[in-house]
């Protein structure tokens, strides 16, 4: 074959090659998937907390991020503001039963648990701050650890504080669990449990879930009962605590023990 032939042929083959092979022949690349508006700002919530602390979040904003833990592939902050009014506080919803939460809220089972886990992580981080250690000295931080422990109760609770000569705890048991406005106290049950664990003194404390911690007349007849009782046998009564979301009062400074 000629030489100016082969050269025609070996040209056109190569063009057309490279032109099989041209970008604006090929199909056309997948445009990449756009990224949710939500991740950069829980980014920002992240970096926030790292740099200025947790305390630097609204309410509303710590409970997102506890959300998006459990709902990763959605705008959680919507929900977050929502279950807030809805509930009325951030303590609420954490310490709201699950069942309430995923009636009145919509949310999954799985996020229901893992907020109510939250709350219980904090109520332990609390009591361990307080047991086997001087109540009278960190009465503080055992009113934190009662209001924590109780405040959000939907029923009356009584609970008993058991300490040593020394005055530190040495049992934080609940006796009773009642309705929304009473939990009935057996003073024989409550003098049985002080023997057996050895204790010198108590602590009374219950709940009012209506929310106003102001001690009623039944209260006032019952710590009389108990003081009476307890004395009986030589453990003595400390104090009587009332909580409500309203905050907590104490028999004591009260005057009415």
């Amino acid at each position: 074959m000629p030489g100016g032939d082969g050269h025609d042929l070996d040209h056109h083959f190569k063009n057309t090659m490279e032109g099989e092979s041209r970008p604006s022949d090929a199909a056309p690349a997948a445009a990449p998937e756009a990224r949710p508006h939500y991740h950069g700002h829980r980014q920002r919530l992240r970096a926030r907390v790292l740099e200025r602390g947790p305390e630097s979040l609204a309410d509303y904003e710590v409970l997102e991020i506890l959300l998006a833990a459990a709902i990763p592939r959605q705008d959680v902050k919507p929900l977050s503001k929502r279950l807030i009014a809805q509930f009325g506080s951030l303590g609420a919803v954490l310490n709201a039963d699950p069942a309430q939460l995923t009636r009145r809220s919509g949310v999954k089972e799985s996020t229901a648990a893992l907020l109510t886990v939250v709350a219980e992580a904090c109520r332990r981080m609390l009591r361990e701050t307080v047991m086997e250690r001087p109540a009278i000295g960190g009465w503080g931080q055992l009113i934190d650890y009662l209001t924590l422990a109780m405040k959000y109760e939907p029923a009356e609770q009584f609970r008993l504080l058991f300490l040593d000569r020394k005055n530190v705890l040495i049992a934080d048991e609940v006796q009773q669990r009642g309705t929304v406005d009473q939990a009935p106290v057996y003073p024989r049950e409550v003098v049985r449990r002080a023997l057996e664990l050895h204790a010198c003194a108590v602590i009374l404390v219950h709940n009012h879930p209506s929310g106003d911690p102001t001690p009623s007349k039944a209260d006032v007849e019952m710590t009389r009962t108990l003081v009476a009782a307890l004395a009986a046998v030589g453990v003595s009564v400390h104090d009587h605590v009332v909580v409500g979301r309203k905050g907590h009062v104490s028999f004591k400074t009260l005057g009415l023990l």
